[in-house]
This record gives structure tokens, C-alpha cells and sequence, in this order.
């Protein structure tokens, strides 16, 4: 079984170059090739665009769809991050004056 998880994880989540570069409908691993991102991203930004797909079905996206999630990235960040924690923020420890 820990085979799988990685077998699909190539099959599902790695950007694929697609065949045809103009064709008309692009599923979503040659979409994020297209676009330079993960398919994870491509599949957040058409739930952020609102474009509803249908439940069990291969996620295809048109010219429009492709269009459409181009512009959003333009004109947004990706994801706004949160800042770190840990030792930022809380400066240099003073050091300690050498003995003469």
C-alpha cells in the first residue's frame, strides 16, 4: 500500500505537458503545466472562481477557464502566508563581555 500513495501522487498531482498546447479542453495536470503551478493550485483557484465541477468526474478546464484563472493569478497572490514562528522577531541575545 505505500507504493500507491506514491504512484498516485504521480499519476494525479504532477503537472503533465499536454499534447497540444491550443487544444479547446485541458485537464487539470495539463492546465498547471500550462500555467506553471501545481495542480493543487489549479484546483483551489477554480473553487476560489467559482467553476463548479461535477463530483467523480475528470476535472477538465476550456480555453475560458484557463483565461479566467490566468487573470486571477495576476491580479492576486497565489496564497497569502502566514509569517513564521519561532525565533523571529525576538532579536540577538545580548553577548556576554569578554573577561580581561
Amino acid at each position: 500500500m505505500p507504493g500507491d500513495r506514491k504512484e498516485r501522487y504521480q499519476k494525479y498531482e504532477t503537472p503533465q505537458e499536454p499534447k497540444d498546447l491550443n487544444a479547446d479542453i485541458m485537464n487539470v495536470q495539463e492546465t498547471a503545466y500550462v500555467l506553471s503551478c501545481s495542480v493543487r493550485t489549479v484546483h483551489r483557484r477554480l473553487n476560489e472562481l467559482g467553476l463548479k465541477r461535477k463530483p467523480g468526474r475528470t476535472v477538465v478546464t476550456t480555453r475560458a477557464d484557463r483565461q479566467a484563472l490566468l487573470e486571477d493569478s495576476l491580479t492576486q497572490p497565489s496564497r497569502p502566508t502566514a509569517p513564521r514562528r519561532g525565533r523571529q522577531g525576538q532579536g540577538r541575545k545580548q553577548l556576554m563581555p569578554l573577561a580581561a
